[in-house]
């Protein structure tokens, strides 16, 4: 049986043990008697120096993250019970004020952790931003289709192109027409690509080949006024050379000025036409017998050039076209024999003729393929 007066000099050592930080780590209740129980349990008192000669010096204690600085913490004082240096351990254990944003998280702390947070929560504000994205594309569509519309409306006032074709015509514009020597009208070469291009667009069966055979009927018949355009490659191809016109549209060496579709006139008919095939040419000039490859044409702009195929109007070769001028013809785009040969096999069967001329403004206004359809309609 243990003594009493040793299990209370074993419990009054554990009690200054304690005091002076001898014993560390969660302290364990002694075995034997309730004296050395309720001395374990009683809080510690304020901590007293132990002498030199009982306990030794304790080493410094090594810096922590969790710990601030001995040197910036505030001295104690007798009043607060609490030595400094756990006071950074209180803030972080103190219920009242979350230690971190996410632990503000976890704690259900009435700030929220960010400003993405506090929008998800704001009922004034919708939970993201592709709710309003369907709206905002409406208008900004709204916008580009009053923006396109202006836009073509302008351009259409300035003579710039605008539509499915547009992009086509400016190209070939821009490609050939530094490449023509000379026009009788700005709008000569745009109304010939125009029309070549809105009647492949809508007929792209029939047009077999790029070629573009084009007439400015503008030009006086001693002036080179014909021109074989590749529309593929938009490069020119022949010319500039040429090319008769009607008897019944001017006088000898004059500049065309009366055209008609009528059978029997013997004048010139202007606007878009389809090559067809080829056939054996016979042709008298000065009472003389001449013989040629002749090339068919269909009109294709409606009552301007829509009997022409009826009337005979053909692409042939003639001895009274010369590199030095044209003679007159009977409606025909008669050019030089020679060039009759590479001419005619180039667009037959599925090239296109266009002849132009400023000076029949109804043509000029009304054609349906120089002017996309807008006015007449055309045969074909």
């Amino acid at each position: 049986m243990r003594s009493p007066n040793l299990l209370a000099l074993v419990a009054a050592g554990a009690v200054i043990g304690a005091s002076i930080g001898v014993v560390r780590g969660p302290q364990r209740p002694l075995a034997g008697g309730n004296l050395a129980r309720e001395a374990l349990a009683a809080p510690a008192p304020v901590a007293v120096p132990a002498p030199a000669v009982d306990v030794a010096p304790r080493a410094p204690a090594t810096p922590t993250l969790a710990a601030a600085p001995a040197a910036k913490a505030p001295a104690s004082s007798a009043a607060d019970p609490k030595p400094a240096a756990s006071r950074a351990a209180t803030t972080r254990t103190d219920p009242t004020r979350p230690a971190s944003r996410s632990a503000a998280k976890r704690t259900g702390s009435t700030r929220p952790a960010s400003r993405s947070a506090a929008t998800r929560t704001d009922p004034t504000r919708p939970a993201s931003r592709t709710a309003a994205r369907p709206q905002a594309r409406k208008r900004s569509q709204a916008t580009a289709g009053a923006v396109l519309r202006a836009s073509r409306a302008v351009l259409a006032t300035a003579g710039v192109e605008s539509g499915p074709q547009a992009v086509q015509v400016q190209r070939a514009l821009a490609r050939l027409g530094g490449r023509v020597r000379e026009t009788s009208d700005r709008d000569a070469l745009r109304l010939a690509f125009r029309a070549y291009y809105a009647y492949k667009a809508a007929h792209p069966e029939q047009v077999r080949k790029p070629y573009l055979y084009f007439v400015d009927y503008g030009l006086d018949a001693r002036t080179p006024r014909g021109y074989v355009f590749d529309m593929r490659s938009l490069r020119v191809v022949d010319g500039p050379f040429t090319v008769a016109h009607g008897r019944g549209s001017a006088p000898r060496r004059g500049v065309p000025t009366r055209f008609s579709n009528r059978n029997g006139s013997e004048a010139t008919s202007l606007g878009l036409f389809l090559a067809q095939e080829t056939y054996a040419f016979k042709g008298k000039t000065n009472g003389r017998l001449y013989r040629s490859m002749g090339l068919r044409l269909r009109g294709l702009s409606g009552r301007f050039n829509g009997d022409a195929r009826e009337r005979g109007v053909v692409v042939h070769g003639a001895p009274y076209v010369t590199r030095s001028g044209a003679g007159r013809s009977e409606g025909c785009p008669a050019v030089e024999p020679a060039r009759a040969r590479t001419l005619i096999p180039r667009i037959r069967n599925g090239g296109m003729v266009f002849l132009f001329s400023p000076h029949d403004r109804t043509w000029r206004r009304e054609d349906p393929w120089a002017n996309r359809g807008r006015k007449t309609r055309a045969r074909g």
